[in-house]
């Protein structure tokens, strides 16, 4: 997929940020600007092209002709405003992504070349498996090949290059280059700028394997079908094209992918023990389907089963299944909060052979600079989630009037009241404890004799020290405040300060 050129300057009206004062005295940053940085614009990037079927096979160039202006009015207008943008603009006439399927239609909507590399051609291998038993040479070799460009994947195309969570020698980067191209999966170039299109618009329109669409949708659903130009996205590449084996490896993609995936294994089989159909289709054709849908379930898989323990605004997530599927990338909600850190896995037990490979890398100096977010940054991470997910499960639970909304009341009205009603005061605050009298588990006796009196330092621990669940349950019961009497809502901290007082007497 081609890069273009272009310098973007700000034509889209930006609003000062809330809160500004005056833009006298503070300059607010132009987001447009911004954008053109982000997604590469506002340099010349170098144009590099992978001639013919090689470039075919990485897409369509219409999915990164977009402007910065583009972006940033996308990002700030309503949806209301942007669908009556859309709705104008595509009145009379429709991409064949927004068609409804028809009989007429569907064989206008399907990417065919990415059918046949990722559909038919698997299919052939598995119906040629059928007539062709493996030899057990054939079979290790094809286990060695699928975890070569396995790790070439998620070492190379992705933690190395996407996210630039570490620095490979040059032996390295020409190893991940060959044998990544044996996944057929598109040039370093073409993955790396889809992964990072993905991480900057993630469950979005212009996020290229969209979650939100289902399972099967970011699974395979987005490669198999037309993509829709108006969800077309850019971000900043110019640190992989500055590498001469990123350029060559995407000018002459369609070679260096036939060479490794294709006619490597089979001389490898042929000439080593004579099975060269074996090769072919066993250490070829099937060990790249099974490296294509192990990078797949990335894509999907770990944004639909597991925890996120660290986001959960979007759909990212981790479980240990995905992360044995995947060479390590099942961390999955982690990743996407710490792109840049070279590690999936962060305990010493859960499964992460890449974050393994690179550290062994680095040991040998083949690898520096590796990365890692600080231990408190992880952790506030995971602290202000659980915070979260407390908070939703306290917004499901009675835990009584604030004290703030209760009505005032004055003694007379109190003491009016307290016996027929059974009223009592606890910190300032009037409880109508009635319906609890007959359950009290220390008797009726003593909530009779409370009833119509002061009864805080009998309920904080003169009498009882009463548990945490005794002082939620007495929140439940607040009718109003004593008027012209110090309140306190927090009974529990209250107990503690009256016994804290008594111990020190």
């Amino acid at each position: 997929m081609a890069t273009t050129t272009s310098t973007t300057s700000s034509s889209v009206p930006v609003p000062a940020e809330a809160g500004a004062a005056s833009t006298d005295q503070l300059e607010v940053v132009e987001v447009t600007k911004l954008n053109a940085i982000a997604a590469g614009t506002n340099k010349k990037v170098p144009r590099i092209v992978a001639a013919g079927l090689g470039g075919r096979l990485m897409g369509t160039a219409d999915m990164v002709k977009v402007t910065a202006e583009q972006i940033t009015q996308d990002s700030m207008e309503s949806l209301a405003e942007k669908d009556a943008r859309e709705k104008a603009k595509y009145q009379n006439q429709k991409h064949i992504s927004e068609e409804p399927w028809t009989r007429d239609n569907f064989m206008a909507k399907i990417n065919w070349l990415n059918v046949i590399l990722t559909v038919a051609f698997p299919t052939f291998g598995f119906f040629s498996a059928i007539w062709s038993p493996p030899q057990i040479k054939t079979l290790v070799l094809a286990f060695t090949l699928y975890v070569f460009s396995g790790l070439s994947i998620t070492a190379g195309y992705h933690r190395l290059y996407s996210h630039k969570a570490y620095d490979a020698a040059l032996p390295v980067r020409l190893f991940f280059a060959f044998f990544g191209a044996g996944a057929i999966e598109g040039s370093i170039k073409w993955w790396g700028h889809s992964h990072r299109v993905h991480h900057r618009y993630t469950d979005t329109p212009r996020d290229p394997y969209d979650a939100r669409r289902g399972f099967w949708y970011s699974h395979m659903g987005w490669m198999l079908m037309k993509a829709n130009p108006k969800n077309r996205a850019r971000a900043d590449i110019a640190d992989l094209t500055s590498d001469w084996v990123v350029r060559v490896q995407h000018r002459h993609y369609l070679l260096v992918m036939l060479l490794s995936a294709f006619v490597l294994p089979t001389v490898v089989a042929g000439l080593g023990w004579g099975d060269w159909w074996g090769g072919f289709i066993y250490s070829g054709v099937l060990k790249s389907f099974l490296i294509q849908q192990v990078t797949f379930c990335v894509n999907s898989l770990a944004h639909w089963i597991g925890v996120q323990p660290f986001d959960d605004r979007r759909t990212p997530r981790d479980h240990v299944l995905t992360a044995f599927v995947t060479f390590g990338e099942g961390y999955h909600n982690f990743h996407h909060e710490f792109p840049s850190d070279y590690r999936n896995a962060l305990k010493w037990y859960q499964y992460d052979p890449t974050k393994i490979t690179i550290w062994c890398l680095s040991k040998v100096g083949l690898a520096w600079n590796l990365k890692k977010f600080s231990q408190n940054a992880i952790e506030q991470g995971l602290v202000q989630q659980q915070q979260k997910k407390l908070d939703r499960m306290r917004q499901k639970l009675k835990w009584g009037s604030k004290v703030e909304d209760l009505p005032v009341w004055t003694r007379e009205e109190f003491k009016t009241r307290a016996k027929d009603e059974g009223l009592i005061i606890i910190s300032g605050i009037i409880h109508n404890v009635k319906s609890f009298i007959k359950d009290h588990p220390g008797g009726q006796a003593l909530i009779r004799a409370s009833l119509g009196k002061d009864a805080t330092n009998a309920f904080s621990g003169a009498v009882y020290a009463h548990s945490n669940a005794a002082h939620n349950m007495l929140a439940t019961m607040r009718v109003a405040v004593l008027k012209d009497v110090a309140h306190d809502g927090n009974t529990f901290d209250v107990q503690e300060a009256i016994m804290e007082k008594e111990k020190q007497s």
